[in-house]
């Protein structure tokens, strides 16, 4: 259940620049309570709870934008499951590959030592690192 006031979320998208529409209100409120980890589907699923008129579209549209405007990060868990964090913040991620959960790993957790050298012209966008686990046979 979201926790964002629709006040709360209005000001967020307006201050991302983004235009307002219930559709967007809706999905900022169900993304950016608090920290979480959806997939496109399950956004679809919980914005039809309160705006059923909802396309998929509409959220896959939304998520692109949210991504652009870095209000979310999408991460490719694996090559068939892609979520949307809310947590834009440096960090990484636990992936229990068996239950599918992931867990923020703090960015003081983990140190990654040095970086590649890019080709000219590039410049280092982000580091995603994703730690796979599973329970012990």
């Amino acid at each position: 259940m979201p926790t964002m006031s629709v006040k709360q979320a209005t000001e967020l998208l307006r201050g991302a620049g983004i235009p307002v529409t219930l559709q967007r209100v809706e999905i900022t409120r169900l993304l950016l309570s608090g920290p979480v980890h959806l997939s496109a589907d399950q956004v679809f699923s919980g914005i039809r709870a309160s705006v059923p008129a909802t396309s998929r579209a509409t959220v896959y549209n939304t998520l692109k934008l949210f991504r652009e405007k870095n209000l979310v990060r999408e991460l490719i868990v694996d090559p068939e499951r892609v979520v949307y964090d809310s947590n834009t913040a440096p960090h990484y991620h636990l992936y229990n590959a068996e239950s599918g959960q992931l867990t923020d790993v703090s960015a003081e957790e983990l140190q990654v030592v040095g970086m590649p050298s890019l080709p000219p012209g590039l410049e280092l966008e982000e580091v995603d690192v994703i730690i796979r686990v599973r329970k012990r046979d």
